[in-house]
This record gives structure tokens, C-alpha cells and sequence, in this order.
């Protein structure tokens, strides 16, 4: 070979190493690198005893970004004898699986091969685009892997979720992304191995920490801070904490849709719970999330009066002027007053009265229905002269002194008590006002 030639083959070489992201060069290519997910891939687990015999049968892989889903996944295809096919639900549709299922037929029929379909980001398949897949997995003709990040049972087509196993992948701890970091480092062959690298013990902890469990985040900002560290005078590159800092900015703090409706549970509960702190800190987390802070302001709106009520009517002054403090002033501004109005829902009595009211009500408006009027209530200016007579009946509270004793429900539920206050708050006072009228009856 020619040294132009040699030259050339060596620039291709670090171009396809250079190109291709560090991420995707470290995947894992066996179960014996396979790193994290010890709860379903240790050693004699039921999943790994299938994949290296290779028995597997259709299953979802439900997890978060990064965690391996997509990389047991291709260890899978690397184990298996038979044929392996990767779909991305995004951009596949009806005539993609019918392909993959006419092919798989075809292979079964003249070569006795099994085909596994990889579907990622399964659960953005509609419901047409499940039920073409359904009599594939039923029949036998593949074995489906689905890979996704949101909750299978609540986002994927039941009749999919129930011929299949669900395996839930976990975020991958700190050590394990540590450890990780250390080989790509040291890796000659896929990984960083070739540059005469040093890596501080605090930067190595820093990137595992900010990447929040996502192998991926932590790959990609090792290998930026990398290759843009400047070599010593020797050309060794040593990345620094500070390095390891401007490579990973911000802790990944993103959720799937799963997770972000159980932080926004924990939010509700924690007001109704009266945590001041833990409602603070799951609502800085929704925001760190990128939640709309306006939602977060319309849930405190509604629980001051669904869990505090008429225990303190405060709660709801004070959580719609935090609302209206957003509207006018915005975010970052306005969560001052947004988190005072949070410490103050929590921190107040609390009663549900108010929302078992509106439930019973409810309830007897749709059942019972009865919209006879008390004669004494109905609206007499433009009734006959009989009407109107009835409707002088009224009698006019503030004529006996702000309350008088008469009926307003209708006679089917005249006896009916729809709030009944607590001995929570202001509502104290309102029960013994209530005593009082009861007995001046």
C-alpha cells in the first residue's frame, strides 16, 4: 500500500471514530458488559437465562432515557440465531409491519429462523398500528421487543401489553455511570483509550451526578470534555471539575409523562398533607422539568378550596393573588408569591367540606332532579296574581335580623344537609352558628 493510500485508510479510520458519538461506540455488545438493571439481568434471572438460550418471547422494555433499554435490546439480536429487525415507532407505520410479518413468514417457512422486531418508542403506535401487529405476536410469526419510556399499561394498546412481558428498567445509579466513565476512558478500542487522558475523581462524580441515571448524558459530555481540553506541553489532557462543570451545565431533569403525573400526585398530596416542604420541593421540581408554572398555580387554586376550604377562605384569596401575580408579573418573579401562597395552603386547617358538599349536591341534582320551586322562592314579576300572592311568602332575611327559619330546597329534599363543617379553622365558628340557628327553630 501506498503511503498515500495508508494515509487516507488512517483518516477514514478516525473519521468513522471521530463521527460516530462515544455513546453509541461504548453500547454494550454482550451481557457480560451489560452494566446496571441487576433487578431483572443479574446472573440466572429469568431474563437472562432467555436471552442466552435464546427463548425469549415477546416483551417491553418501559424505562427512562438511557438506562439500556435499546442496548439489551441489541444484545438480543447479537445472541439470537435468527433474524433481528429494528422499527422506530415515529416514523414506521401499517405497510412497515406488514413487511416485516410477510418476511418473517418467509424466513420461518425456508430457513425454520425466528424474527425479533425492535419497535423503539413503542408506545407512539396508534391504535390501526397496534392492531396490525397484534396477530404477529399472537400467531407466533415474531418476537416482539418494545422499547419506551412511558408507562406500557397506560400509554400502549391493552391487547399489546398482555401478550407480552413487561421488564421496567430503573435509572442507573451513580456508581454504576461512574464506572462506566472509567472505562470509556481507559476502552483503546471504542473508547477515549488512544488520548492520553486524565480524569479527576471530582469531575468523574460530577458528570455521573448531573447526568441523573442517563448513561447517554454522561457519554456525551466525558467525550466533550475530551476533545476540548487543550493537551499539556507532554499531551496529556487532564479534564479538571471544572472542565467536567462547563461539559454537563445542567442536571438532566427532564421526566416521561409517567413519571411527570406522579410528581404532580406528590405535589397535590403534600398540600393536602400539609408539607410545606415537600410541596415546595415537587413544585421546584416540575418547574425544573419544564412544567408550566401556571398549571402548578391552577392546581393551588383548586386545592385551597378542595383541602382547606372553609377552614381558612384565606387559602383561596392568597392562591388566586399568586396566580394573578404570574399572569401579570411572570416567571422567575412570580414564584415568590407562588411559593408563599404554597406554604400558606399547606400550613392552613384543613377541611374537605366544601368538595363533599358540591359531591352530594351533585349527586341529588342528577338523581333526584325535582325543580319544583317553593312557591315562596319563585320569581313573581311576572306572575299571575295567585303566584305572586304565594311568593309574598318570603320572608326577607335581613327583615329578622340575617336569618329566618323557611324552607329553600325543594319538598323531595327539604330535610337534606349538604355541608356539614368540621371543627378545623374558621370552621369552628360556623358549626356553632349552626348550632344556633338549630336551636331557635
Amino acid at each position: 500500500m501506498k503511503k498515500d493510500d495508508q494515509t487516507i485508510s488512517m483518516f477514514e479510520e478516525t473519521s468513522k471514530t471521530t463521527v460516530v458519538p462515544l455513546a453509541e461506540r461504548m453500547r454494550p455488545l454482550s451481557l457480560r458488559e451489560f452494566m446496571g438493571q441487576s433487578h431483572i439481568a443479574e446472573e440466572g434471572s429469568l431474563l437472562r437465562r432467555a436471552i442466552m438460550l435464546d427463548r425469549l418471547g415477546s416483551c417491553i422494555f418501559w424505562g427512562p432515557p438511557g438506562c439500556g433499554k435499546t442496548t439489551l435490546a441489541n444484545i438480543i439480536a447479537n445472541s439470537t440465531s435468527g433474524n433481528f429487525v429494528k422499527l422506530n415507532a415515529v416514523n414506521s407505520g401499517v405497510a412497515d409491519v406488514k413487511k416485516v410479518g410477510d418476511e418473517a413468514k418467509e424466513n420461518a417457512r425456508l430457513y425454520g429462523k425466528k424474527t425479533y422486531l425492535l419497535l423503539d418508542e413503542c408506545h407512539r403506535f396508534n391504535k390501526l398500528q397496534s392492531d396490525s401487529l397484534l396477530p404477529l405476536i399472537e400467531q407466533g410469526t415474531i418476537i416482539f421487543i418494545g422499547s419506551t419510556t412511558e408507562n406500557p399499561f397506560a400509554s400502549m394498546t391493552p391487547a399489546i401489553v398482555s401478550r407480552c412481558r413487561v421488564f421496567e428498567f430503573k435509572r442507573l445509579t451513580e456508581e454504576t455511570v461512574e464506572k462506566a466513565i472509567y472505562r470509556a476512558i481507559s476502552d483503546k478500542k471504542r473508547g477515549l483509550g488512544n488520548y492520553d487522558t486524565e480524569i479527576s475523581e471530582e469531575a468523574v462524580k460530577h458528570i455521573a451526578m448531573m447526568s441523573a441515571g442517563d448513561l447517554r448524558v454522561a457519554y456525551n459530555a466525558l467525550e466533550l470534555a475530551v476533545l476540548t481540553t487543550p493537551p499539556q506541553a507532554d499531551g496529556k489532557i487532564i479534564v479538571t471539575l471544572k472542565d467536567a462543570e462547563q461539559s454537563i451545565q445542567k442536571k438532566a431533569l427532564s421526566y416521561d409523562e409517567n413519571l411527570y403525573y406522579d410528581i404532580l400526585s406528590a405535589f397535590c398530596k403534600s398540600l393536602r398533607g400539609s408539607d410545606s416542604s415537600a410541596a415546595l420541593y415537587w413544585s421546584q421540581r416540575l418547574l425544573a422539568g419544564g412544567c408550566d408554572p401556571m398549571l402548578i398555580a391552577r392546581r393551588l387554586v383548586t386545592h385551597a378550596s378542595e383541602d382547606v376550604g372553609m377552614a381558612d377562605s384565606n387559602a383561596l384569596v392568597v392562591a388566586v393573588s399568586a396566580l394573578t401575580a404570574l399572569q401579570n408579573v411572570g416567571y422567575p418573579e412570580a414564584m415568590i408569591p407562588l411559593s408563599h401562597a404554597i406554604i400558606y395552603v399547606c400550613e392552613a386547617p384543613k377541611s374537605n367540606s366544601v368538595i363533599e358538599a358540591m359531591g352530594m349536591a351533585r349527586e341529588d341534582a342528577e338523581r333526584v332532579c325535582d325543580d319544583n320551586v317553593p312557591p315562596h322562592l319563585k320569581n313573581s314579576v311576572f306572575a299571575d296574581d295567585e303566584a305572586k300572592k304565594k311568593s309574598s311568602a318570603y320572608k326577607y332575611p335581613h327583615s329578622y335580623g340575617g336569618w329566618v327559619e323557611q324552607q329553600y330546597l325543594p319538598d323531595s329534599l327539604k330535610d337534606k344537609v349538604y355541608y356539614n363543617p368540621t371543627d378545623n379553622g374558621d370552621e369552628a365558628r360556623i358549626k356553632e352558628m349552626q348550632r344556633k340557628r338549630k336551636g331557635s327553630k
